[in-house]
């Protein structure tokens, strides 16, 4: 592979998920480097280019999108921050990787989406990993095959060890079930139509004034019906489950048993206790991937309307745990962008 067949990447927002990306482009992902890193924290984004050889630091999106040695953008900056850098990219035309929420509330995404399909073609891919996850994708392969017949029910399960010192209530919804809206409308191929949040009694572990655990309800336009567990302070490690009830037959994912020990009059296993463990792979994969379509000129990961599409489940959610009660999903007409 020749330097003029790298792919050079800008990756916006050097916090803990950017700072990986930059690590994994760097020593995990062919193809690709990192030419350049945004924070608005100079000082954190110059120690991370000082990592990586010829890499430029800078505070400013656009200075790094217009620079000579870019040719794509990672965003892993804060989510409000999403909806002006994807359309400074969409602007210059620019591929991009941005990671979950596409924008933090639908009215944003729907802009973005907008600015998207006046461009003609794709050009974004949102970083839901868990479409590259092993076990999802072989879930989602199964189910496709139609010999478990119709899934009726989809039970997820999405439990922290311990919620960050900032989060509320509602980012456990927007943060979190985020992934169970998206993974629900891919392994069904179904859009979600309306979404119901109950209050179990709170964990005394949970920080004062945070609703954990919460129990969402997503039905589908095709008449299924999905639940998840959301609980961020259990404790004990970071578990993600997901399993389908279907007509001939049930399948399971995230039990996480690849390796069962006995020992000292034991046996068991380990629990992952971050994301960027449970689902290194699935990160690993997703870039690999997005880097690989890139450099052939394609976007084939999730798009710009599953973005737009998780957002507004998220808004319903959101309403659902403030005002009770069942908050029907409002979604534009598709695209024939994104059929």
């Amino acid at each position: 592979m020749t330097p003029s067949d790298i792919l050079r990447v800008a990756v916006i927002g050097t916090g803990k998920m950017g700072a990986d990306h930059v690590r994994r482009i760097q020593g995990v992902v062919s193809g690709a480097r990192v030419s350049a890193v945004v924070d608005t924290d100079a000082e954190r984004a110059k120690a991370v280019a000082a990592r990586v050889d010829g890499c430029t630091a800078y505070t400013d999106p656009l200075s790094a999108m217009t620079a000579d040695d870019v040719d794509a953008v990672l965003i892993a900056s804060p989510g409000p921050a999403h909806e002006a850098a994807l359309l400074a990219a969409l602007e210059r035309d620019l591929p991009v990787l941005c990671e979950k929420p596409l924008t933090p509330d639908a009215a944003s995404a729907l802009r973005v989406l907008e600015a998207e399909r006046r461009l003609g073609h794709r050009r974004v891919q949102v970083g839901f990993m868990r479409r590259y996850d092993p076990e999802y994708v072989r879930l989602k392969a199964l189910l496709d095959t139609g010999q478990l017949g119709r899934p009726l029910l989809l039970h997820n399960r999405h439990r922290n060890a311990a919620s960050p010192p900032f989060f509320t209530s509602e980012m456990l919804i927007s943060d979190s079930v985020a992934h169970e809206a998206d993974v629900t409308r891919w392994l069904l191929d179904e859009e979600i139509t309306a979404v119901t949040v109950l209050r179990p009694r709170r964990s005394a572990n949970a920080p004062d004034a945070l609703q954990d655990p919460q129990f969402v309800v997503f039905e589908t336009d095709g008449g299924a019906v999905a639940d998840v567990e959301i609980f961020v302070n259990c404790g004990f490690g970071y578990q993600v489950q997901a399993e389908a009830v279907c007509e001939r037959g049930t399948a399971r994912i995230g039990d996480g048993h690849a390796m069962v020990t006995n020992m000292a009059g034991r046996w068991g296993g380990t629990i992952a206790q971050d994301f960027t463990d449970r689902f290194a792979d699935a990160y690993d994969r997703e870039l690999q991937a997005w880097a690989d379509a890139t450099r052939r000129g394609e976007v084939t990961g999730p798009s710009v309307w599953d973005g737009y599409a998780a957002a507004a489940v998220c808004e319903a959610g959101v309403r659902a745990l403030t005002d009770g009660g069942r908050m029907e999903v409002e979604l534009v007409e598709r695209p024939g962008l994104y059929a």
